[in-house]
């Protein structure tokens, strides 16, 4: 985290509750261990956003209780968003609020990549010009993260498709568009399927270490 006075690239974490998100992983992960599972990874991503040094801070847009979440190092403000109305609005409020302290850029990044790798971040950071970075998601069709620059570039349209959609955004916005291509971040959790995936790369040694995340699925497996 750089700590530069003048804010030049902030992050906007949208984060669904912890009671609400992970509906789709059904009884892979049910009950209390699904609401920790997305708490683990939440906290995952925001230490190593807090591990990036080009990044001057993080916004996070989320009804979840902040208690915790404001005090993690780099974490700038959290954004109450009682209505969550979904992850373009929650994206769009963090926006505006990146905005309003003055970022030059924005990156907008899910909570369930906690296999993001800091330096693979710093490097995408570090190359990028002006116009939007599409980071797909291992399937080639969602968006894992987006870098916007200047930030009222685009509206951010998350969900499935979101990759061709936003690509589509940027070109008629007359934005240069440029595919990142971070393995770490290929690696969201929505179904078992993503899970699994997850699970095999950080066994493998594979993304950052997502401490919270190993723990709490190594628990599953022992519980099991």
């Amino acid at each position: 985290m750089s700590g530069a006075s003048q804010m030049s690239t902030l992050a906007v974490l949208p984060v669904k509750s912890f009671g609400r998100a992970k509906q789709r992983l059904g009884e892979a992960v049910a009950g209390v261990a699904r609401r920790e599972l997305a708490a683990a990874m939440v906290g995952d991503v925001i230490d190593a956003l807090g591990a990036v040094d080009a990044l001057d801070g993080v916004i996070v847009v989320s009804a979840e209780d902040a208690t915790g979440i404001e005090a993690a190092p780099g974490v700038l403000e959290v954004v109450h968003d009682p209505v969550e109305a979904g992850q373009s609005a929650a994206a769009a409020r963090g926006v505006r609020t990146a905005v309003a302290r003055g970022a030059r850029r924005v990156l907008l990044v899910p909570g369930d990549c906690p296999a993001l790798a800091p330096g693979e971040l710093d490097e995408l950071l570090a190359t990028a010009g002006p116009g939007v970075v599409i980071v797909p998601d291992r399937h080639g069709s969602g968006t894992n993260a987006l870098l916007i620059d200047p930030p009222t570039a685009l509206t951010p349209a998350f969900g499935p498709g979101s990759f061709a959609r936003h690509a589509a955004l940027a070109h008629g916005a007359g934005a240069t568009v440029r595919v990142g291509r971070l393995p770490s971040l290929e690696l969201d959790v929505d179904t078992p399927g993503d899970l699994e995936a997850l699970r095999a790369a950080l066994d493998a040694g594979r993304g950052g270490a997502a401490p919270r995340t190993r723990e709490l699925l190594e628990r599953l497996v022992r519980a099991a």
